[in-house]
């Protein structure tokens, strides 16, 4: 097999895909009417909010915030809300399996990283077990997240959104069951190989292959029910929000196995194919999911279609057209091919397209509803990940560039991005989308709703923390590091108090999800577990 024949295929196959997009566009961009916008609503539904995180005095407001723009609306038939309530159940065991599987390795993940953070200014720290070592924690943190937090957490959301998308019950949830076993089973002897020193040597691709099909098989298994469901599908058309949720359920067990196989990649050739699955499971698996999150929360919380339909396939035509080859650039300087440096360059830079049309698309959307920010849990977590996604890929496209990766090439900037897109972006929508959903899984009130606005301002302060400090920290490092009259240790000392700020943001986050998993753990108990339930009041007129 060649890597780089290979690469050319994926590169041919989204030059297709993207004319074969173009083809089939009828409309305008900015065409004011779709009936594919509406497929998410029933009939007399828009103009009317949903948020079941709200308080009852939120959701008035947040009604009145709406009905401000829309009037008065009928709302939906019963029939409709009992199909919907249908749908919900379901998908809500394996829904709430993954959801609370993804909270478990969040502390798991958050408690490896803020150690390890510490380390970095506090060596002394923990220094009498081999895996308490920093390179062991960290390599934890980041498995503990790529592999445990994310991909469960959106993964749940897809199992319960493609029911209502789809408008039809949940087929092959064992399947979704199974296949959520044998990942965690897979990642918890990962993550045991891992505090052993058992390491592949690969960023992203640290646990070996023998274990790591276990994320392979387990992906299919939990993607395999949408086929199964889009067979029996009630509706004409397909949301966004499924081509982006079809597309990464394809894609990662796909890239996950081409990088993972045995005896292919060596040397040179395996650098080259270890970025290439490094950014492209960020760029096609977890933004895809992430923003079928955003297409699909967002216009439900403000009970209004997104303002450009046509431009949002634009956004995923262009996405998966320009993503595939941007990993590269984490090598240039290195020994590969100089068009392939620079056909990632060009393609990192290219990226700006299916930014730009997902940025301008959900601000004309919010246009006018904006004050539904100050009564919408939901809505603050979402919109804060829309324009940490807008920041992190406008980050990534300059930071591409030769002359600006040669200041923060192997520098704490590097980490700051990596969290700008995974954190500020991709586990923001996934908290937002867990506060919409999760009342519906459980058909319980959040019990204490003043706990998500103290969730979503410890994440946001630490969060704003963390990048500031390490972005600073690591422009100053990449700037000795550029200067050949300066020791190697002037790097490391200029670091050492935006270290210290990283780990006060580390820790304000951390505190944070510890706030969230402990609500998570209460509305758990409300749901019947534990507790008498507190149902939700029957009919649902925010359904």
């Amino acid at each position: 097999m060649n890597p780089t024949a290979l690469l050319l295929a994926t590169f041919l196959l989204s030059i297709v895909g993207l004319f074969g997009f173009i083809w089939s566009l009828r409309k305008g961009l900015f065409d004011a009417e779709s009936s594919g916008a509406r497929t998410i609503f029933s009939p007399g539904e828009i103009g009317r909010p949903e948020e079941p995180s709200a308080s009852a005095d939120q959701h008035h407001a947040l009604t009145r915030v709406v009905a401000a723009h829309a009037g008065e609306v009928a709302g939906p038939a019963p029939t409709e809300l009992a199909a919907r309530e249908a749908a919900d159940r379901s998908s809500s065991f394996p829904a709430f399996m993954l959801i609370a599987c993804a909270t478990v390795w969040l502390v798991v993940a958050s408690a490896a990283g803020l150690l390890s953070s510490l380390k970095l200014h506090w060596p002394d720290l923990l220094t009498d077990q081999a895996w308490l070592g920093f390179g062991r924690l960290r390599t934890l943190h980041l498995n503990a997240v790529a592999y445990g937090w994310a991909p469960m957490g959106l993964l749940g959301l897809s199992i319960w959104m493609l029911p209502r998308l789809l408008k039809t019950q949940l087929q092959g949830g064992r399947l979704v069951i199974v296949g959520t076993l044998l990942w965690n089973a897979g990642l918890v002897a990962g993550l045991g190989g891992l505090a052993v020193g058992i390491n592949a040597g690969m960023e992203w691709l640290e646990i070996p292959w023998q274990i790591g099909a276990l994320f392979a098989l387990g992906g299919m298994l939990i993607g395999l029910p949408m086929a199964l469901m889009l067979q029996r599908r009630q509706v004409q058309h397909l949301y966004v929000s499924v081509w982006y949720m079809g597309a990464a359920l394809f894609w990662f067990p796909t890239l996950y196995i081409v990088a993972k196989v045995p005896g292919v990649h060596f040397g040179v050739e395996q650098a080259t194919m270890n970025w290439w699955f490094g950014h492209n499971v960020l760029g096609l698996f977890y933004t895809p999911l992430s923003l079928a999150c955003v297409y699909y929360f967002l216009p439900k919380v403000i009970g209004r279609p997104v303002r450009s339909y046509n431009l949002s396939l634009l956004g995923f035509w262009t996405l998966a057209f320009f993503y595939g080859q941007v990993g590269a650039h984490h090598l240039i300087g290195g020994p590969i091919p100089e068009w392939l440096i620079t056909l990632s360059i060009v393609q990192s830079v290219m990226m700006v397209i299916p930014v730009v049309a997902f940025s301008v698309n959900q601000h004309l959307t919010l246009k006018g509803h904006f004050g539904a920010l100050r009564h919408s849990h939901v809505l603050r977590f979402i919109v804060f990940g829309a324009v940490m996604y807008t920041f992190a890929s406008l980050q990534g496209s300059f930071q591409a560039l030769r002359s600006f990766n040669a200041v923060t090439h192997f520098t704490h900037f590097t980490v700051a991005h990596a969290h700008l897109g995974m954190y500020g972006f991709v586990s923001m929508v996934i908290f937002g989308g867990v506060y919409f959903a999760l009342p519906r899984i459980l058909d319980v009130r959040w019990p204490q709703p003043a706990l998500i606005s103290l969730h979503f301002w410890l994440v946001v302060a630490g969060f704003t923390v963390y990048m500031v400090t390490l972005s600073i920290g690591g422009v100053l490092q990449g700037l000795i590091l550029l200067d050949p009259a300066r020791p190697f240790m002037d790097a490391v000392a200029v670091t050492l108090p935006w270290l210290q700020g990283r780990s006060v943001g580390g820790a304000l986050m951390t505190l944070g999800h510890l706030v969230f998993a402990w609500h998570v753990l209460l509305i758990s108990a409300r749901s019947g577990v534990f507790a008498p339930a507190e149902r939700l009041a029957a009919p649902v007129t925010t359904a």
